[in-house]
Order: structure tokens, then C-alpha cells, then sequence
């Protein structure tokens, strides 16, 4: 069905309204917020909780190089609205959540900032090939000052008629992102795209350290390119839902990835995040933060109503705690 102007005019005006709610909910207010990136917990925590984790679904989560802003997505609780959120440091404490401005019409996913904290990357479905929604590509926007702006797609030499996720960037301008395209080596694979005088070249799969025949996605690379943690599906050693795995380059090769058992949980575990500033790893988890067993109706509601109900929290714990 052919949607008129003023249909379309409706639903963006639809959409526009979640998103408020959307960010005014779960304790958005606008006082300053206390968030402390210092912090290195031994054991796995769930970070923010009612401000950053929330009963809503969060993931991807990214900050800036200098320490002074953090984005990460948010949605609803079936993830039919996904937009890029961000705070920025005022002092001791974190600026309000806001939702950038480009963001909020389309699905907004999965952002990295670039080592030189200029670019800010995405995934997104909002049009490319066609003039309306389709496949995730990689979108990139520009800082000016303190805001994002003119988003922009990168070109078919990366994005095809298929999906392009999880944009991971390196000091070189190598592009590392997942996609399932001819010539990988799975069902789902990792990629990436060299960069050399300033144009990215046609991408190619990492290696059978990285890559099997089953599904890896959302790889982060460190800024040096010598470590790289990503997520696989379907392995002999997977705990369940989906493992954290870690590589490192060693004589210019990677090293056969090795499982995170001691962060992973039978839930997903995925989009890998490494504070080196601060020395902590930050992750996205489906798993149940505690348990507690059901005796009530309202045991259910609390439980569905509070972060950690499994829809999907940003977690973190010391970087040391990775088999580096």
C-alpha cells in the first residue's frame, strides 16, 4: 500500500511521539546525572542502572576518546523503535539524556567513534537504495563542536543491497563491520575494508581465527588493530545464546580466537566496547541480573519493570578480567 503525504506526515508524527516518551521515561530527568567511568568492578555489573540500563532495551554502547561524551542505543521492548541516545560530562557529572538529532525517525544502531573522536559511525535502515526504510547500511556524521551532524552513507564499495552492521574503525581508517555477502566464510561474517589514500578498499573476511562456518558479528578492533573482540553463534564452546570472543594480532596475524567464560553467560553476550583510558570492558547481555522466582503477579511485573529483565543491559567489568 502506497502511503499519501499526509499519511507518511502521520506516522512520522507517530514515531516522533514515542520517542519523546521514549526519552522522558524510566527517570530521564534533567538534572545532572553521576555516572563514574573510573570505576573497574571485578565481577560483571550492570552499568547505570535507571539511567543508562533501564527496563527498556540498551546496547551498543560507545565512548567518546577524550572521556567526555557516551552514546549508546536505545529502544522499546521489542525493538520497533531503536534510536542513538547520548550524554555529555559537565564536570563531576553527565549531562541529561538526549537523543541525537538526526536520530529518531529510522533505526539508529550500533555507533563508534572514530580514534580521532571526528566521525561518528552507524548502522541504520534509513534510505539508501530506495526512498524509503530498507537494509542496514554504515552511515557516517561529522563532529561540529559538540553535535552530529549530516549523516551520511558510505559508498557501495561497502554498502550492498544486504545488511552492514556494527562499524568498527581503527588509527589506520580500516573499517572492520559484519555482514552475510558472497565470499565469506560463514553464515555471518566479519569484515574488513583497508583504507589507503583515503578510500576504502573492496572488503574482504578475516581468517578461520576469526571467522567459522557459523555466525560472528559485532567485532570491536582496537585503535592499534592488534586486539579484537567479537561475537559468534553456534560454536562447540558457545555457553548458549551467543559468546564473547578475543583475538589477538600476533606477527601481523590473528591469533585463534578464544572464548570469554568468564564473562559470558548462557544469554547473548555481544557489542564489545574497551575503555583503555580507564581499563574496563563494557558489553551488552540479555542475561538476568540476580534471580528470583515467581510467587505473584506482581513478582512478574517487578521483575519486567527494573533493568536486568533480560531484554538486553549494557554490563562491565575490569579489562582485566579478558584472557589478554
Amino acid at each position: 500500500m502506497k502511503l499519501t503525504n499526509s499519511s507518511m506526515d502521520m506516522c512520522r508524527l507517530s514515531i516522533m511521539i514515542f520517542i519523546f516518551w521514549l526519552a522522558n521515561s524510566c527517570g530521564m530527568e534533567s538534572e545532572q546525572i553521576a555516572i563514574d567511568l573510573a570505576r573497574r568492578p571485578d565481577s560483571v555489573e550492570l552499568f547505570g542502572p535507571g539511567v543508562i540500563s533501564t527496563p527498556l532495551v540498551e546496547r551498543d554502547f560507545a565512548i567518546s576518546p577524550d572521556g567526555e561524551e557516551i552514546i549508546f542505543t536505545r529502544g522499546d521492548y521489542r525493538q520497533n523503535y531503536r534510536c542513538l541516545f547520548r550524554m555529555i560530562r559537565q564536570g563531576k557529572k553527565w549531562s541529561a539524556l538526549e537523543i541525537l538529532p538526526f536520530s529518531g525517525e529510522f533505526q539508529d544502531i550500533e555507533p563508534f567513534i572514530s580514534p580521532d573522536g571526528d566521525l561518528l559511525y552507524f548502522s541504520s535502515n534509513r534510505p539508501f537504495y530506495t526512498e524509503s526504510a530498507g537494509d542496514y547500511n554504515i552511515w557516517v556524521a561529522e563532529r561540529q563542536g559538540d553535535q552530529w551532524v549530516n549523516p551520511r552513507a558510505l559508498d557501495t564499495t561497502i554498502n550492498k543491497r544486504s545488511d552492514e552492521f556494527f562499524p568498527s574503525v581503527a588509527f589506520s581508517g580500516n573499517l572492520y563491520f559484519t555482514a552475510s555477502r558472497p565470499g565469506g566464510r560463514g553464515l555471518e561474517d566479519i569484515f574488513v575494508s583497508r583504507k589507503v589514500n583515503g578510500v576504502f578498499q573492496q572488503p574482504e573476511p578475516l581468517d578461520s581465527n576469526i571467522n567459522s562456518k557459523t555466525y560472528e558479528f559485532n567485532a570491536y578492533v582496537s585503535p592499534a588493530e592488534d586486539l579484537i573482540i567479537f561475537s559468534s553463534y553456534g560454536r562447540e564452546d558457545d555457553l548458549g545464546g551467543g559468546d564473547l570472543y578475543l583475538s589477538k594480532k600476533v606477527n601481523g596475524e590473528w591469533s585463534p580466537a578464544i572464548n570469554c567464560t568468564a564473562i559470558n553467560s548462557e544469554k547473548l553476550d555481544y557489542c564489545p566496547f574497551v575503555d583503555f583510558a580507564n581499563g574496563t570492558f563494557y558489553f551488552t547481555s540479555e542475561r538476568l541480573a540476580g534471580s528470583r522466582i515467581i510467587r505473584s503477579p506482581n513478582d512478574l511485573k517487578d521483575m519486567a519493570d527494573r533493568p536486568g529483565n533480560g531484554l538486553g543491559d549494557i554490563y562491565r567489568i575490569n579489562l582485566s578480567r579478558l584472557p589478554l
